[in-house]
């Protein structure tokens, strides 16, 4: 096992894992690609990545910045006795509510923002107007969450006491 380890660099399970998951992954390209228009699936993840890489990256690069500019949020990394504070990363806090709801709106935007059509409801038999009520009261949940989460760590971070480098 240790060999194994030592020639591989993870366990037999995460190489079990990795080949599972490029099968599943060449099974879906096969699937996807064996319709009529292949090209159009491909153009499709050629755009996805060039809108992703061009657009969005630059886009919540920026946003992330400002946001770490106006919280007040340091870019320079922290000190050695400074690792372990929560006030020094509360604002992971902050973006990984924010990251899960822009995830949901984009997947969902059509739906949460009602640009569906009538065949929506015909099809499917459910109402488009409870879409956007959902994704607030997620998005709400999500920030409160992680709000206490940052309380749960800061106050685990004071029992422990300044310096004992205890906290996650």
């Amino acid at each position: 096992m240790n060999r194994f380890r030592a020639l591989y660099g993870a366990s037999p399970l995460h190489l079990l894992l990795v080949l599972c998951s490029f099968a599943l992954t060449g099974y879906a390209g096969v699937r996807l690609l064996s319709g009529a228009e292949p090209w159009k699936v491909v153009l499709w993840f050629i755009g996805a990545a060039l809108l992703h890489d061009l657009v969005l990256l630059p886009l919540y690069t920026v946003t992330d910045r400002a946001a770490q500019t106006v919280l007040g949020e340091r870019r320079e990394p922290a000190a050695a006795d400074e690792a372990g504070r929560p006030g020094r990363r509360w604002i992971n806090h902050v973006r990984v509510p924010v990251f899960l709801s822009g995830l949901l709106l984009l997947t969902y935007f059509p739906l949460i923002l009602g640009r569906v059509s009538a065949r929506y409801t015909l099809y499917t038999t459910l109402s488009a107007d409870v879409f956007l009520g959902r994704w607030l009261i997620i998005t709400a949940a999500l920030f409160a969450l992680s709000a206490a989460a940052l309380l749960i760590r800061m106050s685990r971070s004071r029992r422990s006491g300044p310096g004992t480098g205890t906290s996650p």
